[in-house]
């Protein structure tokens, strides 16, 4: 076992060879690089299975021998100082390491034929195969330099993943943006790592958490500048991991390929942060207020993202606030001191993430083959609808990855929110209900989304793809007139462009607030599919297969996964797997592991979340078409509609709501309006500065002199008398001076 351990060093470079053997091939013998490029891809999966076959060994060791190992060598030693590297395997780093290879693999499976045609695709390659090294050397690493090296390659990958398509403004605009945000955390982790280095001496976790602990306990340390550290070395998991107020670099990062969200959501980037308070968590549970920040952040990120996917209509955008909530939920449970429910639901979270996002690319896929390469069309889900009958595979997936992000049962998130739930309520009243009552809106928002992507009627896009010429089509509700069925394109037009005047409601016939430039989308593209024409136009189909095996795998993962933190018994006493495997991490933090459960109390709780999600469902399926759809048929609607006033203020609350979530909360307004125009005015205020005032000086000094000058010259006549009476004049009346003063 030993022997394994000490091999474990090699996991980070395992990936390595693909990135450097594509980068000098490319710039050595392009041509045959290219010509071989699926040989490539071959290699990228070949070499991340090895890691994660050494991964799943060594978990199991870690499973039956409880034991946390740790390797090192010295880097450079001078004097009193000591830089070391190694790597640090414990249940957590496995953990990670599992999540990394397996999410990893099945995304490089499904890159290779979603970037099949893209010119891009080996380049694309190399970056994937060096961000999993990177994430892999980033949890394998035994200090906080270690750490901080693979932080920042970690997001020097992100970049370059997110930006992949950099010809597009807005996808180069996303990647700077996700760059300069990740900069303030990783400058503020960069002066946490220092700060802690000049109190305890050490880099190494260890040693940093024995030494932090005797100071204090020794009363000989400043707590306010500890504190300080702490809160610094935060601020770069909040960046990371897209807490708020740092959080607005995600949604934007949905311009890279759909591949590159599925893993940075899943397994990579955005879980950094939660590793980094994982690992540091022994260090923050002994400074109060820094647990009671990371819970505050958490659920202030769980309600926010929760409320700003709320009308979302890109599907990646939505998918991508939902991971925000989801992360909130994580670093909620840190916060807390839920080790064992936060690292559970991280599992859970990671592999139904990934399946969305996997999911999500085959629809984007199936309309690409309709509407050809347009992000603005082909993820756009109020242009989408009825596309269960063309994707039934995608369908299925997609339902159970929603499901579980419900957390219905026995689904895998369900088990590890349903502990993160309960540890609220025993937390902080206020923070179970504000808990819970996001979990409902979760469920809202991903129905929302799976109803106006798979169910209805066919949509705009797809009313021609039936044989029928007069097959009949609803629009989506909050973009067209509510229950309007529609015939014909001079119907279906007329009833877009009355729309364009009216206001919010959800029940009467009209339209939500209308985005100028959706419908300046629409529009043009309803004008040019000749709805008179004979010919029917392509349907969507189905992915291939090898997009469709990663999918059907996560599938199993989602509905799988989730029993590993079911008890059984052993020897008399009652365990989970996922706390037998962290019993040596939580014997780390000195709290008691979890080992049974109280199936009356789960039950009792389980029953209220569940309870709140389906209301979500409900609401969800009332609003976007199929309950409301029928009730209207039962002329029930019609009585709710005519409510007077109470109407009013609910079509106000309504369109506050809407006008909220889709405008992110305002947040990236109120940054344009004051980091951004502030830069902007203390640049011109510097600029002014330094022209007019720096510059005038010194313009100011050589036009003095110059003149001083040109009147000087015309005092000379070029007789030596004459200057001779001048400076024997100046020595007298310096003399006389010089007398009336000493004298």
């Amino acid at each position: 076992m030993e022997d394994t351990y000490q091999y474990a060093w090699i996991i980070p470079f395992v990936p390595l060879p693909v990135p450097i053997s594509i980068g000098v091939g490319l710039l050595l013998a392009p041509a045959a690089t290219k010509k071989i490029r699926r040989v490539w891809s071959f290699l990228s999966v070949l070499l991340l299975t090895i890691v994660m076959l050494v991964s799943a060994d060594l978990s199991i060791q870690q499973i039956n021998g409880h034991s946390i190992y740790q390797y090192v060598w010295s880097w450079t030693i001078n004097n009193d100082f000591s830089l070391e590297f190694g790597n640090f395997i414990d249940p957590l780093t496995s953990i990670m390491s599992i999540l990394i290879t397996t999410v990893g693999i099945l995304v490089l499976l499904y890159s290779d034929n979603y970037m099949y045609h893209d010119q891009g695709y080996l380049r694309f390659f190399a970056y994937m195969s060096f961000f999993n090294t990177s994430m892999l050397g980033l949890v394998t690493s035994s200090n906080l330099i270690q750490i901080y090296i693979f932080w920042e390659l970690v997001g020097m990958c992100s970049y370059l993943l997110i930006g992949f398509w950099f010809t597009r403004p807005i996808a180069a605009n996303a990647c700077q943006k996700a760059f300069v945000i990740n900069r303030v955390g990783d400058f503020g982790l960069l002066l946490g790592i220092l700060g802690l280095y000049w109190i305890t001496g050490s880099f190494e976790f260890r040693d940093l958490f024995k030494i932090v602990n005797n100071l204090i306990d020794n009363n000989e340390v400043n707590s306010l500048f500890l504190t300080l550290c702490t809160v610094l070395l935060f601020l770069g998991a909040i960046a990371k991991s897209a807490q708020f107020p740092l959080h607005v670099w995600l949604p934007d990062a949905m311009e890279g390929p759909t591949p590159i969200s599925a893993l940075i959501h899943a397994a990579t980037m955005v879980a950094a942060g939660i590793f980094l308070v994982a690992r540091l968590l022994p260090l923050f549970t002994v400074i109060p207020y820094i647990m009671n920040l990371i819970s505050l952040i958490g659920i202030l990120t769980v309600l926010l993202g929760a409320t700003l996917a709320l009308a979302q209509i890109d599907i990646k955008r939505g998918l991508a606030y939902s991971t925000m909530s989801q992360l909130g939920y994580i670093m909620l449970a840190l916060g807390m001191g839920s080790y064992q429910a936060a690292l559970f639901h991280l599992i859970t979270h990671a592999y139904s993430k990934a399946l969305l996002f996997l999911g999500s690319g085959s629809i984007i896929h199936s309309m690409e083959s309709v509407v050809g390469y347009s992000p603005d069309k082909s993820q756009n889900m109020a242009l989408m609808g009825g596309l269960k009958k063309y994707v039934p595979i995608t369908n299925t997936a997609f339902l159970l990855g929603t499901l579980s992000l419900c957390a219905i049962p026995p689904l895998a998130c369900f088990w590890s929110k349903e502990e993160i739930l309960t540890d609220s309520w025993l937390y902080s009243p206020i923070f179970g209900i504000i808990a819970c009552s996001t979990a409902g809106l979760t469920a809202f928002y991903m129905f929302r989304i799976y109803l106006l992507t798979f169910e209805g009627h066919l949509n705009v896009y797809f009313q021609n793809f039936s044989a029928k010429k007069k097959s009949s089509c609803y629009l989506i509700s909050i973009w067209g007139k509510k229950g309007q069925k529609v015939i014909n394109k001079d119907l279906l037009l007329s009833t877009i462009n009355d729309n364009n005047n009216e206001k919010a409601s959800f029940f009467e016939k009209k339209g939500y607030p209308q985005d100028l430039n959706l419908k300046n989308k629409i529009i043009p593209f309803i004008k040019i599919t000749h709805f008179g024409h004979k010919s029917i136009p392509p349907s969507p189909q189905e992915s291939d297969n090898t997009m469709l095996l990663p999918i059907f795998l996560l599938s199993l993962f989602t509905l799988c996964v989730g029993y590993i933190g079911i008890s059984f018994d052993q020897g008399g006493m009652e365990f989970t797997l996922l706390s037998k495997w962290l019993t040596p991490s939580i014997n780390l933090l000195h709290t008691n592991p979890e080992n049974s459960l109280d199936w009356y109390d789960f039950i009792t709780n389980a029953i209220v979340s569940i309870s709140i999600s389906y209301v979500g469902i409900f609401v969800a399926s009332f609003l976007y078409r199929p309950v409301y759809s029928f009730l209207q048929n039962l002329n029930l609607i019609n009585s709710f509609v005519k409510m007077g006033p109470k109407r009013t203020l609910w079509d106000k609350f309504i369109n506050v709501t809407y006008n909220w979530s889709y405008n992110r909360g305002y947040i990236d307004g109120f940054y344009a309006a004051t980091y951004y125009r502030g830069m902007i005015g203390f640049a011109s205020l510097t600029n002014f500065f330094d022209r007019r005032v720096i510059d005038g000086i010194t313009n100011g000094v050589g036009i003095f002199i110059f003149f001083v000058a040109e009147v000087i010259k015309n005092v000379g006549g070029g007789r030596i008398s004459s200057y001779l009476f001048f400076y024997l004049s100046y020595v007298f009346i310096f003399l006389l001076i010089y007398y009336l003063i000493n004298y």
